[in-house]
């Protein structure tokens, strides 16, 4: 367990155990920011966190809780609930704590945006308890932009790439960023109903927020419906790139079938013999024993051949033009 401390408005991190966290939530000068890593190991069955910090019910006992899903509570001017973040590839889960004096983060192992909060806040100093949520919030949904972002890139290129030249891995790519895709929505849709829920239900029931925790409450609204836009257009894109795939694969596979077509005309007349002489070539080749007869064999095809390709140009050009000028000589003689 890794426990940090934050002092406000000095912005001063320092790492320190559960119990020194404990004492400084509960004194009563300012405003404390505390993030707590509980590690990737399960912790033992033992007292909730929030009993071990000294916090009132209103916390709740599943604060801390590996496996919790993305929700959210305010009871009596606490703010509490579990926010999802991406982190590299994966969609992780942090638990949030906020009060009139106090900031709790809580997570298990490593995340990155948690770092660049506590990394940012001797720049942003911010004034209270709610600026400090507002700006964690952001950097959260700042996470997903960023992730659907890299991922409508990639998205952009493997198409282009399918354009210049198909290759067989093009589709299990493909087939990455569409499950990519769909993560990230499902991940960042239960936060944006919640979020949408608990705003609306402040605005509506508390009469005396401030212009600014208004506009804040604002310009959060409005990222996290940008974000769902984002993640839309990464879903359309992504199966505009499937449906490009696919459309490359079906000219291929006309381009092969057109061939097939040509191959199967050209040996039509050798399936005609076949079945004339029902695969048995005894009598022709007997005809063409001699030199003779295959040499009469031969020019006869080449002839008839001649004969043909002659009526069908004759026909197509003189002969046509003369029984039209015949037609044109009749019509005049009768006018």
């Amino acid at each position: 367990m890794i426990v940090s401390v934050v002092s406000m408005p000095e912005g001063v991190v320092a790492r320190t155990g559960l119990t020194q966290a404990r004492e400084r939530l509960a004194a009563t000068s300012g405003f404390v920011i505390v993030d707590i890593d509980l590690g990737d190991e399960p912790p033992p069955d033992e007292e909730p966190l929030s009993r071990r910090l000294g916090l009132d019910d209103a916390a709740g006992e599943w604060l801390g809780r590996a496996d919790e899903h993305v929700r959210a509570e305010y009871h009596d001017g606490t703010a509490i609930g579990v926010v999802p973040v991406v982190s590299g590839n994966e969609v992780t889960h942090i638990h949030v704590l906020a009060d009139q004096r106090r900031f709790i983060t809580v997570h298990h192992g490593p995340v990155e945006l948690i770092e660049t909060f506590l990394d940012q806040l001797p720049q942003d100093l911010p004034p209270d308890t709610v600026t400090t949520l507002f700006l964690f919030l952001q950097g959260v949904l700042e996470t997903f932009r960023r992730a659907v972002t890299q991922a409508h890139l990639e998205v952009e290129d493997l198409e282009e790439a399918m354009f210049e030249r198909r290759q067989p891995e093009h589709v299990q790519q493909l087939a990455q960023l569409r499950r990519r895709a769909a993560h990230l929505h499902r991940a960042f849709l239960p936060y944006a109903a919640v979020a949408q829920e608990i705003l609306v239900r402040r605005r509506m029931t508390d009469h005396h927020l401030s212009q600014e925790r208004q506009a804040m409450n604002r310009l959060h609204e409005h990222t996290v419906q940008l974000v769902l836009v984002e993640i839309e257009a990464l879903r359309d894109a992504a199966r505009r790139a499937a449906t490009s795939y696919a459309s490359l694969v079906a000219d291929q596979q006309n381009v092969v079938i057109n061939r097939l077509t040509i191959v199967s005309m050209i040996f039509l007349p050798l399936s005609f013999l076949t079945g004339f002489f029902g695969m048995n070539f005894a009598y022709l080749t007997n005809r063409l024993m001699s030199e003779d007869s295959f040499l009469e064999f031969g020019v006869g095809l080449q002839v008839g051949a001649v004969v043909v390709a002659l009526y069908y140009v004759l026909y197509r050009t003189h002969w046509r033009q003369l029984r039209d000028s015949r037609t044109r000589d009749a019509a005049d003689d009768q006018s």
